[in-house]
């Protein structure tokens, strides 16, 4: 077979080692792809949004599979294009990718089918969520631009000015441009996060491991929201009663939901998950694999990739036997120092060939690339560096002794990845 993928970060790079170890594959490629995935996958200078010239050249390569990593194009109609050229391609179509394009959509959709999630309001005018916040709210509260906003887009506001001033910033200056144009009000719910992925066929649903994420760019949870710095699997706190609950009142209700409402849904379900007192509840889902979640998951997965997303596309899911190692994963990123907000790029990386031949160590590559023969950085999240052990605590001793192979001028990372699995 011959594959396609199409993105260019570490989840894309978690993908593209998941297939090349695929007995069925025998050629990769990668739009755009970057400097960690040229090792599987050969890269084709084609962005991620130029669903034609993807398409074209699924065509011209005669391409068995394409595989969408990135929400962007799945929100924007990808799949639609593949699918009307008789391409197959893994991940939802624009109808189903609204689950994840757009959180006004996702919270009307839980309400309607009684999905656990917090209570909300959507505002598509900045006087009314205004005057809301004024009349009805309850601090701390959550304001959500609606829209895509590569992750960051919700701000938690402790009092009155703060929301004030998130309202101006979300609806008014457009900071996260249009996704701002709608925006939800949520309640603030406490408790642990968890994430969980999913393959979905339109009707049958399996979950994979859990994981956790870390979003905040700095140690101790503070600092700005980023793309995620870091996270772990499993988590200790997705019990199995968790997830019995889960199953029974989220996982396939959401997938049922998306049927009935004429949105057949196949590809990856992200379920951002909150522990709450009153028991677990939808945060937000997306539609793809989460990034770094895909570092920690992948690694863990037992079955042939290719062959699971065939049975998603064919609906032939219900057939497959989803295993997992018994044992953990914990990625560590290493950014550019600045990030989130202003860093350098095109700084030299040294020490890749430290991974080589070494079980159960991966560096994922997220924002590299190569000048003149020379792999560099290019952009904030710069590898994913991820390690297995026999337990949480071994894989997160693996993982930072793994950090230091990989040297650049402004590497950054948090010191406290899966330190929570210490509370467990």
């Amino acid at each position: 077979m011959k594959v396609l993928i199409v993105g260019s970060g570490g989840r894309e790079h978690a993908i593209a080692w998941s297939v090349s170890r695929s007995p069925k594959v025998d050629k990769i490629y990668c739009a755009p792809g970057n400097a960690g995935i040229a090792e599987y996958a050969q890269c084709v200078n084609i962005g991620a949004m130029e669903f034609e010239k993807l398409a074209d050249f699924a065509q011209e390569n005669q391409v068995d599979l394409t595989i969408i990593g990135m929400d962007d194009p799945l929100v924007g109609g990808v799949v639609d294009e593949f699918e009307s050229r008789g391409l197959r391609v893994f991940g939802p179509r624009k109808n189903a990718a609204i689950l994840e394009g757009s959180k006004a959509f996702s919270k009307d959709l839980m309400k309607k089918y009684h999905i656990p999630t917090a209570a909300y309001e959507n505002f598509d005018d900045p006087e009314k969520a205004l005057a809301y916040l004024r009349t009805e709210a309850k601090f701390p509260i959550v304001l959500k631009a609606d829209g895509l906003a590569l992750g960051k887009g919700v701000l938690i506001c402790q009092n009155l000015q703060e929301a004030e001033d998130g309202v101006k910033e979300i609806m008014e200056d457009k900071k996260f441009g249009n996704a701002g144009n709608t925006m939800v009000i949520e309640e603030f719910m406490t408790g642990r996060e968890v994430s969980v992925l999913s393959f979905v066929d339109g009707k049958t649903i399996k979950t994979m491991t859990s994981a956790q994420d870390h979003k905040r760019a700095k140690d101790g949870d503070q600092g700005l929201n980023t793309g995620g710095m870091g996270t772990f699997s499993p988590s200790p706190f997705y019990t199995k009663e968790v997830d019995e609950f889960c199953q029974k009142y989220v996982y396939q209700p959401t997938v049922d939901a998306m049927a009935a409402e004429g949105r057949e849904f196949k590809g990856i379900i992200f379920f951002g998950l909150m522990l709450t007192k009153d028991g677990p509840k939808v945060l937000e889902y997306n539609a793809r694999f989460g990034d770094p979640e895909a570092q920690v998951v992948l690694p863990r997965m037992k079955n042939d990739i290719v062959e699971v997303m065939e049975a998603c596309i064919d609906g032939t899911l219900d057939q497959i036997d989803l295993q997992f190692e018994d044992n953990a994963a914990v990625c560590v990123v290493l950014a550019s120092d600045g990030y989130p907000v202003k860093y350098e790029k095109e700084i030299p990386m040294y020490g890749f060939e430290n991974f080589k031949g070494k079980d159960g160590y991966y560096c994922f590559h997220a924002g590299t690339k190569f000048k003149d023969g020379q792999i560099v950085t290019n952009g904030g999240r710069v590898v994913g560096i991820t390690a297995t052990g026999s337990n949480l605590k071994e894989a997160r001793k693996n993982a930072y002794a793994a950090t230091e192979w990989i040297t650049f001028a402004n590497k950054y990372m948090r010191h406290d990845i899966g330190k929570a699995i210490d509370e467990a």
